[in-house]
């Protein structure tokens, strides 16, 4: 992959009842390139616009991939992914960590009625979840707008070590520390 190819990492942090998200657009060579800021209601159900409202804000049109590093930000707060992927007219992966059974029993938990419907039939639209070996880490991976076999490159071309992608991480790092200050001013 060209070291100037772009991705927009998109993470988030929450301490209340806001959760701040944050968009770092990061080169394949790792040059951060650009950060953005929105947030979403943590329980809701505003994430998937919350992230196409951030990705206009940023208005980067070199950003050739979104990625995420998590489904259901701010307590499950589900995102649409393929709504994402064709509002924001660029593929989307959503890269996870851990090996997991799955979010419906979490969602059976905390939700019910109307509530629950909406976060379930979002969450089985999601594309399938596959593992990507990256080094000595395995990291799975769901892709919308782009073959797996591409997706696998992405993930390992953002990865210079570790198992997290470049623009996850510096995302990661921005949405603490815009909570942090968030908080602090009130």
């Amino acid at each position: 992959m060209k070291s100037g190819v772009r991705a927009l990492g998109v993470a988030e942090s929450y301490r209340d009842e806001r959760s701040t998200l944050a968009g770092a657009v990061v080169r394949a060579d790792r040059v951060v390139d650009g950060l953005g800021f929105v947030s979403c209601t943590v329980g809701g159900t505003d994430a998937t616009d919350a992230v196409v409202s951030l990705v206009e804000r940023i208005a980067r049109e070199d950003v050739r991939y979104l990625m995420f590093g998590a489904v259901a930000p701010a307590w499950y707060n589900v995102f649409d992914l393929s709504t994402i992927h064709r509002r924001a007219d660029r593929p989307v992966l959503a890269v996870t960590f851990e090996e997991s059974e799955g979010l419906e029993d979490g969602l059976r938990e905390a939700f019910s009625g109307p509530d629950l419907e909406v976060r379930l039939e979002r969450y089985r639209a999601l594309p399938p979840r596959r593992a990507v070996p990256v080094g000595e880490e395995t990291v799975y991976v769901r892709a919308c707008g782009l073959e797996f076999e591409e997706a696998r490159e992405v993930v390992r071309a953002f990865t210079p070590e570790g198992g997290r992608p470049e623009p996850l991480r510096v995302a990661r790092l921005a949405a603490r520390a815009g909570a942090e200050y968030r908080r602090e001013k009130g």
